[in-house]
């Protein structure tokens, strides 16, 4: 008989790793699948539609979301993103491991309809190595670094609500742990 898969829910502050933490962790556990957020920002110059996130209008996003389509939704940035509900059950009906990337509101409300999911909380070393990672970047303008900076203060206050935090200083790590998180797979 095998264990019910379960639901991993990663939040962080804009930069400070969970993205590169998250893709690792799949590389190293390749029955773990990736929920595929919607968004309504830009794609970047390094994403692809379909692989980091599904990009929509925001008339797309709020039908989908209005339709119940979405397990949870937040805006971020002056953008909005949401997890396909679809997606993650059917994920967990075949019996896989799901892993979710995204805000601390997102996943106080994934908690609420799935509270047996597991929430883990990334946290950088330091607010100077969180703006440090987030200038070498080259993805944002001086002022959209302040106000990551501003709002990476007020995501930290809610490190309290996770199962785990994990400081995210050392790549390796910081893997290990998120590692040694899941169950055997």
């Amino acid at each position: 008989m095998t264990a019910a898969a379960r639901l991993y829910v990663i939040t962080a502050p804009s930069g400070a790793g969970k993205t590169t933490l998250v893709k690792a962790l799949t590389t190293k556990n390749p029955e773990l699948r990736f929920s595929i957020s919607y968004t309504t920002r830009e794609k970047r110059r390094d994403e692809a539609n379909g692989v980091d996130y599904l990009f929509v209008d925001r008339d797309e996003f709020f039908d989908l979301r209005e339709r119940g389509a979405m397990l949870e939704s937040a805006e971020v940035f002056d953008n909005f993103y949401g997890t396909s509900r679809e997606q993650v059950d059917e994920h967990l009906t075949n019996g896989h491991d799901v892993i979710l990337e995204i805000d601390w509101q997102g996943a106080r409300q994934v908690r609420e309809s799935m509270p047996e999911c597991i929430t883990i909380f990334v946290l950088p070393p330091s607010l100077e190595e969180l703006e440090r990672r987030l200038r070498d970047r080259g993805t944002d303008s001086p002022a959209v670094i302040e106000r990551r900076l501003r709002d990476a203060r007020s995501d930290i206050e809610h490190q309290h609500e996770f199962d785990h935090v994990i400081v995210n200083d050392d790549l390796d790590c910081a893997v290990a742990e998120l590692d040694a998180l899941l169950r055997p797979l």
